[in-house]
């Protein structure tokens, strides 16, 4: 497994823009499959964007457009930007790795509001 910490949440007025970080305790060159999903109050996780080997990525519907997913393999670390942000998108972001086997971050609030 590998260690994942998320940071860069917080809150943001509607239209703003936020950019999430996720760490890893180890090299990521060789996770083929890494991402971010997200948790709303009362609602299931969902995906938010994976991106895989290189740079093929996949990104949910409602946030296309709006959210880009990228990794830099040199610094282990995995970003979401944020843009155009809506209340909808408050929830708790998480950040997904799957190698042998799934790991998840413990999660960082991101709250629209005005």
């Amino acid at each position: 497994q590998v260690q994942l910490v998320e940071s860069g949440g917080g809150l943001v007025q509607p239209g703003g823009s936020l950019r999430l970080s996720c760490a890893a305790s180890r090299s990521i060159s060789s996770i083929a499959t890494m991402g971010w999903y997200r948790q709303a109050p009362g609602k299931q996780r969902e995906m938010v964007a994976l991106i895989r080997s290189g740079t093929y990525t996949s990104v949910a519907g409602p946030v296309l457009g709006r959210f880009t997913i990228s990794r830099d393999n040199a610094k282990n670390t995995v970003y979401l930007q944020m843009n155009s942000l809506k209340p909808e998108d408050t929830a708790v972001y998480f950040c997904y790795a799957l190698a042998d086997s799934a790991s998840w971050g413990q999660g960082t609030q991101v709250t629209v509001s005005s």
